[in-house]
């Protein structure tokens, strides 16, 4: 039978929203009373399990719910409606500074909040040299906190709140303050507590994180649950609706070519020109971006004032960084033969292996060896994920074999 360190039914959390409130006893007399507030759902009938020893991930955007339903399950917030229940000695680290006096010491302020999480003064002067040491803050442990930096109070914060041997963890996106160093420190912390069988809870936007260390993940939007179950698969919906999204509300679905106005520099003799560049999506609409794991094209409008063969058009995709990730051509499949006229070229891929970022795009056209239309990087794109995270510039298809 499975233990469960949280369970959550139906929990909600609702907050007054005041309009402008009335600052002078002149306004009191002339105005009134100001009407009611609105009700602002940020929480709305989540109901979750989450087993003891794993991680849970809560993902969605800004003023989703994401915070909300960590302050309800760690008590800070009382629930409008529902009901939350959690198994074991709680530890929260929700908010950059909370709980930390600026006035007080970083030796101080451990003492206060090591106190608050439950920890005796025997037990606070025996973790006080691990806290310290873990914190990285050795230097200025009798500053105090008001002239630390973000970090640092990330830093001092995260050592007390695992100090205290947490059976649930809550950590609210506070860790990515960190340096690279320190935030790998936390997430093999995070690790060494999931092996003696803690639980943890974490908001963050690092998607990649979600997806490489947590079990299973919640989508939150508007405060309502759009998805719960195995982290990768919430984390592709989200990325999926995303996607979307930003495909509805794209301005930019090609890039006409126009020398005046994008200051484009342009070489050839130009019996044939590029016009226009569109990016294509696995449904055919032009878009800003491609998906990677979808099929995409860039497509590839010309104009010829004459008839000419044999034609090689290509392209080259660089890196933000400049790195030629790619340059497919036409010679692949033989020379073209162009008449006088307009048409389109398009190159498709049947998925896009291209690692999300921002990436810029060359047009060659050739005759026969000669140069008759080049545009160096005159046309960028974006390419969005859709699934895991991994290093490098592409998305390398196959399968891992093991074997005894």
């Amino acid at each position: 039978m499975t233990e469960y360190a949280v369970r959550a039914r139906d929990l909600s959390k609702k907050f007054a929203v005041h309009g402008d409130r009335r600052t002078s006893l002149k306004d009191w007399i002339l105005h009134g009373r100001k009407p009611g507030a609105d009700e602002f759902w940020a929480l709305k009938d989540a109901t979750f399990d989450i087993p003891k020893g794993s991680t849970f991930g809560i993902i969605g955007h800004n003023g989703a719910g994401k915070s909300t339903a960590l302050k309800v399950i760690a008590g800070i917030y009382v629930p409008t409606s529902g009901e939350v229940e959690v198994n074991g000695r709680l530890s929260a680290l929700l908010e950059l500074g909370a709980g930390f006096h600026p006035e007080l010491t970083g030796r101080e302020n451990i003492k206060l909040n090591a106190s608050i999480l439950g920890m005796s003064n025997a037990q606070i002067d025996a973790a006080m040299d691990e806290i310290i040491a873990f914190s990285e803050l050795e230097k200025f442990i009798d500053t105090p906190i008001k002239v630390y930096s973000s970090g640092m109070t990330v830093r001092l914060g995260f050592a007390i709140a695992v100090k205290v041997d947490p059976e649930v963890l809550v950590i609210d996106e506070v860790i990515a303050v960190g340096d690279e160093g320190f935030q790998r420190k936390c997430f093999d912390y995070i690790a060494m507590l999931r092996q003696r069988g803690s639980t943890v809870l974490m908001v963050t936007h690092s998607l990649g994180v979600v997806e490489d260390m947590c079990d299973t993940a919640m989508w939150l939007d508007g405060g309502e649950v759009q998805e719960l179950g195995p982290a990768r698969d919430v984390v592709h919906s989200y990325l999926a609706a995303v996607n979307e999204a930003e495909a509805a509300s794209d301005a930019r679905p090609s890039a006409p070519v126009s020398e005046e106005t994008a200051g484009l520099t342009r070489i050839g003799s130009g019996e044939m020109r590029v016009t226009n560049v569109e990016f294509r999506r696995a449904d055919g609409s032009a878009s800003g971006f491609l998906v990677e794991g979808e099929r995409g094209s860039i497509r590839l409008s010309y104009e010829a004032s004459v008839d000419l063969s044999p034609v090689t058009a290509g392209i080259g995709i660089f890196s933000e960084n400049g790195v030629n990730v790619a340059g497919p051509n036409t010679g692949r499949s033989g020379f073209l033969d162009i008449a006088a006229g307009t048409g389109t070229l398009e190159f498709t891929m049947p998925s896009v292996i291209l690692r999300p970022g921002h990436y810029t795009l060359t047009t060659v056209l050739l005759d026969g060896g000669k140069m008759i239309d080049g545009i160096e990087r005159g046309f960028s794109f974006n390419v969005r994920g859709s699934r895991g995270s991994e290093p490098g510039l592409v998305y390398l298809e196959g399968d891992w074999l093991q074997q005894t």
